[in-house]
């Protein structure tokens, strides 16, 4: 057996010492990062929080987020930082509240990188984190500041929106440390996703609270909050603390610390370098007022809110067409997945630009360099005008803001600003250097469909929004110019407004109905007095009173439903007005006095089994079969079981005709005449029959033609055969040295499989005297042709060597 030389051992003992080395150095790493961790943690749970805390680097986290929050140049901490952050990363829950653009992200950012950080969270651990936002935007915003600060740890993060492909999230949602998501998509995972599991959820953020609430999403996060553990750190961030985020939080934070900047350490809840204004304005001058402020402002970067999606599409879709000099975007929740998020991007990176958004660009959206923030339509509460002007002058960045308002909205909305300390300066617009657009907005709606089509849905879609707005103390829709204001948008006339007709045509019903209460009220009144009266008075007197009473109390009912002389020819009459108008109450008394035994009132004892005892008496009706079912039915009645939905319910009274050309009724289900419908048929299989007949002389003919040509070429080949077989005879005529020429045939090659026949006669008298060929007659015929051949093959044989020797 070969031993190892001396070099090979060497080797060997500097690979083997090699190895220890790096177990060793592997084990003292290890080593070092459990205590690292475990310094950080004792450290974050002694840190007492001081007023001279300021920047991140004073912190008790670990190197890898210090890390980066420098490359991503985050230094100093603003308030909410930290107040929060020495709460957060001891592992208590945090319900945060602080003004918008005062940094709330890093506040609940931080914290999920450290805690799962230092319980030495794996890929193998699943889901760790869930952060939970209102918009897509908001969450794309949030997963980008997640990536800048988080790259030096080995965490794996996703994101999760609606609008992108469900089926690449399921494949890769079970890999994530880090989720940041919408409630909507959430609930759909967990739901529909196999293997998607949050049992060892550690941590759970909802950013922006308030506004999850306001966009309907209260269910779903109940539903959400029932799928996570209960043992979890949860943080709470919202920029207004309201009713129902306190609701939320008693349900979902155990023990919270309330941490934020209160609005008594500020004057207002917007920041002081927030320049902010209010300008009053007719609603048909609202579009004349942002162009030429968008005209004014080419050098600037505006951000201008709507109250619906219709109307920021029919600006953007109009403005882009008059070409104002400044690039125009608009966002909006109808907008696609990556539309939204391009245009969320594309106006982030530019530095002049006009970005036309509805309310999902309100909420913790961080622009950079937004110079004005304008208000076309009031805002919907003092909240949303908070988060509306909280996209400029942010942290220490100034900004300035104006709103245009209805006369109308004007003192509600200031009521409702000075009750969160908000003052905002009036301001006047010179009528001078504002540019009336309504009639280019004509001209485009008259060229172009589509433009007039966009302007009726936005003028729908503000009509109602302002009906919707629960505050009608500012939003008044029964004081809107909406006629100038259609006009104002191009239009040739104000479209039709459903909901609006039905809510007036409600609100007129409910009227009428209370007048002809309170008039039956009066009349019952006034009939019991009368009836007083009538006691002490004979028949006579009773009858006389009673007519003149009911004259009075009609026409005291009239006077009652119809103030101020109104025509009574339009109103709406209802059953209580034909009640009371009625003349001949008494037509059916003595018919009904008749049926009741009245013996019962004497001296005879009462009966409980009989409280009233009928008697049938013998009397006729006059005129009785001259009245016919309208003489008892009120014509409301007989009106409403004409009606659609009486109709629907019991089905048709009568038999639906169809008429005929000749104005003849018809059921709609009749049975045919048999006798018209078979004939029909008949002509039609006659009309078959004739087709084919025709048809096959057609085919007759063709094949007449047909054999005619196919005889004629036969002909054709048996004369040029016999030319040949001539010049060929000829040949030895010919020099015995010259060469011998023979012509090409000039046959087509078409031989027709039916009529090229072998041979046969070519007249009809020859076709009428041949017979076929017997057997015996074609092998004679051959064998006299034998020779002949022989004789030739000879001939050419003696012609080709006389050649070659010549050539010789």
């Amino acid at each position: 057996m070969a031993q190892a030389g001396p070099s090979n051992l060497s080797k060997q003992k500097r690979s083997a010492k090699g190895k220890k080395h790096e177990v060793r150095s592997s084990k003292v790493k290890k080593v070092s990062e459990l205590q690292t961790i475990e310094a950080v943690e004792q450290a974050a749970m002694q840190f007492e929080a001081s007023t001279d805390l300021k920047a991140f680097a004073d912190l008790p986290i670990s190197n890898n987020t210090k890390r980066g929050l420098k490359k991503a140049f985050f230094v100093d901490m603003t308030d909410i930082q930290a107040k929060s952050l020495p709460v957060s990363l001891k592992g208590k829950d945090v319900l945060g509240a602080a003004r918008t653009g005062s940094g709330k992200t890093l506040a609940f950012l931080i914290p999920v990188l450290e805690i799962l950080y230092r319980r030495k969270w794996g890929p193998q651990d699943g889901l760790g984190a869930l952060i939970i936002s209102p918009t897509r935007e908001l969450a794309v915003q949030i997963f980008d500041v997640l990536r800048s600060i988080g790259g030096y740890h080995s965490f794996s993060a996703g994101l999760v929106i609606g609008g992108k492909n469900l089926k690449d999230e399921r494949e890769r949602l079970s890999r994530m440390n880090i989720l940041v998501a919408t409630p909507g998509r959430l609930l759909q995972h967990m739901d529909q996703t196999i293997g998607f599991e949050c049992d060892n959820l550690q941590m759970l953020v909802l950013d922006e609270a308030d506004r999850i609430l306001d966009m309907g999403f209260q269910r779903t996060l109940s539903a959400l909050l029932s799928h996570l553990p209960k043992s979890r750190q949860t943080l709470l961030f919202s920029a207004t603390q309201t009713e129902s985020v306190a609701d939320l939080a008693r349900l979902s934070l155990k023990d919270p610390v309330y941490v934020g900047v209160k609005e008594a350490d500020y004057e207002s809840a917007t920041p002081k370098s927030l320049e902010q204004h209010y300008v009053v304005c007719e609603l048909d001058k609202k579009l004349d007022i942002v162009w030429s402020f968008i005209k004014s402002h080419l050098q600037s970067k505006t951000l201008v809110f709507m109250s619906s999606c219709k109307q920021v599409r029919f600006v953007f879709e109009t403005f882009c067409k008059m070409h104002p000099g400044i690039p125009l975007l608009h966002l909006h929740g109808k907008q696609k997945q990556m539309t939204r998020l391009a245009m969320f991007q594309r106006f982030t990176s530019m530095k002049h630009a006009v970005l036309f958004a509805t309310d999902i660009a309100a909420r913790g959206l961080d622009f950079p360099s937004v110079d004005w923030v304008l208000q076309v339509d009031a805002p919907e509460d003092a909240d949303t005008y908070i988060h509306r002007v909280g996209r400029t002058a942010r942290y220490e960045s100034a900004g300035k803001s104006l709103m245009l308002l209805l006369p109308s909205e004007e003192e509600g909305m200031k009521q409702a600003l000075e009750k969160k300390n908000i003052i905002v300066q009036k301001i006047k617009i010179k009528a001078s250097k504002t540019q009336s657009i309504e009639n280019q907005l004509q001209n485009l709606a008259f060229q172009e469909p589509e433009i007039k089509y966009l302007g009726q849905r936005a003028f729908v879609s503000y009509v109602r929004s302002i009906y919707l707005h629960k505050d009608k103390s500012i939003f008044k829709v029964d004081q809107l110019p909406v006629e100038r204001f259609a006009q104002s948008l191009g239009l040739p006339g104000m479209p039709k407004i459903k909901f609006l007709t039905k809510e007036l045509a409600k609100k007129k019903k409910n009227a009428m109905r209370q007048g002809a209460d309170a008039a039956q009220t009066n009349t019952e009144t006034r009939g019991d007095r009368r009836g007083a009266e009538a006691v002490e008075s004979d028949d006579e007197s009773m009858s006389e009173h009673s007519s003149s009473e009911e004259e009075e109390a009609t026409a005291q009912t009239k006077s009652a439903q119809a103030p101020d002389g109104a025509d009574l020819a339009n109103r709406v009459r209802t059953k209580y007005d034909r009640m009371f108008e009625r003349k001949n109450q008494n037509i059916l008394s003595e018919h009904y006095n008749k049926l009741v035994d009245h013996s019962a009132d004497g001296d005879a004892p009462e009966s409980d089994d009989e409280f009233i005892t009928l008697k049938r008496a013998d009397h006729d009706l006059p005129g009785d079969a001259a009245l016919s079912e309208s003489d008892f039915v009120s014509k409301r009645k007989l009106k409403m079981a004409n009606s659609k939905k009486a109709l629907g319910k019991y089905g048709p009274k009568g038999n639906k005709l169809v008429f005929d050309d000749e104005g003849r009724p018809h059921e709609v289900y009749e049975m045919q005449d048999a006798d018209k419908v078979f004939r029909g048929v008949d002509e039609a299989m006659e009309e078959g029959r004739r087709f084919v007949e025709g048809e096959r002389g057609k085919l007759k003919e063709a094949d007449v033609v047909d054999k005619a040509e196919a005889k004629e070429k036969k002909r054709e080949k048996k004369r040029k055969r016999k030319e040949r077989e001539h010049e060929g005879a000829g040949l030895e005529d010919d020099d015995a040295y010259g060469p011998a020429i023979v012509p090409l045939p000039e046959d087509d090659g078409y031989v027709s499989p039916e009529f090229d026949l072998s041979s046969g006669p070519e007249s009809d008298e020859e076709r009428e005297q041949w017979q076929p060929p017997t057997k015996r007659a074609k092998v004679s015929a051959g064998k006299s042709r034998g020779p002949a051949t022989d004789d030739l093959l000879q001939d050419e044989e003696e012609l080709a060597l006389q050649l070659l020797r010549s050539r010789r």
